[in-house]
């Protein structure tokens, strides 16, 4: 008797769905991974200037952190339906929704960032007769890569997840994928899917991670030049 096909019998594991809708899997991996990369670059941008008028003083932190926290706390459904008039069933709309996401833990890590920046330094260099923009870009942002790339790997990460849930308007990447197999519990599907979701998250966090080493060479210098009992302190 020749052996049931696992699209038959419906198993978890099936090496016959993944070479049957290998270029499915292709397309909806690069859709979700261009949602997320176009997302976190957007709320990057919008961050920033926000970050940097926050830290002008409590009467401007205060509104600035308060709006991105209550964005959040906006529940995905409720986000996308408050959006949908002026976007439509677009990708758009779930760009705009991740954007707004992001910003509460962008916004929050590049001004502690910059706030954590040394005193000393910052008075060096304006003794050195830097002005305000050269001491942003060639001191304060340097030194605050640190907690900057902490934000935008863990936003990254959140908005992979989330992307996910523009599966509501057609727009979700592998969440297209997921949605559609829910109906019929279509194992192989729901599972193929939710593990290329996962690889991209962790793919992109290690991606950035590498990034954020490549640009802050002194942390790792400091670390090392620490002691042994000091070093065992810092883990």
């Amino acid at each position: 008797m020749a052996e049931q096909s696992c699209l038959v019998t419906n198993d978890w594991i099936c090496g016959e769905y993944l070479r049957s809708r290998s270029q499915e899997l292709a397309d909806a991996t690069v859709q979700h991974a261009g949602i997320t990369v176009v997302s976190v670059l957007i709320g990057l941008a919008v961050a920033f200037p926000l970050a940097l008028l926050a830290r002008r003083g409590r009467r401007f932190a205060a509104p600035v952190l308060g709006l991105t926290t209550v964005l959040y706390t906006v529940p995905s459904l409720a986000m996308f339906s408050l959006l949908l008039p002026l976007f439509g069933l677009s990708a758009a709309l779930v760009v705009t929704g991740l954007v707004l996401y992001s910003l509460t833990i962008l916004v929050r890590n590049i001004l502690a960032g910059l706030e954590a920046v040394p005193q000393e330094a910052k008075e060096a260099a304006r003794g050195m007769g830097y002005g305000p923009a050269r001491l942003l870009w060639e001191v304060e942002l340097p030194l605050a890569l640190p907690a900057l790339m902490a934000g935008l790997r863990i936003a990254t990460v959140s908005t992979v997840a989330l992307t996910t849930v523009g599966s509501l308007v057609g727009k979700g990447g592998l969440g297209n994928l997921i949605e559609d197999a829910l109906p019929s519990f279509f194992k192989a599907q729901v599972l193929t899917a939710s593990v290329l979701c996962v690889l991209l998250a962790v793919t992109a966090d290690l991606l950035l991670l590498g990034l954020q080493r490549l640009l802050t060479p002194w942390t790792r210098i400091s670390t090392a030049a620490l002691p042994a009992p000091a070093k065992a302190e810092a883990g």
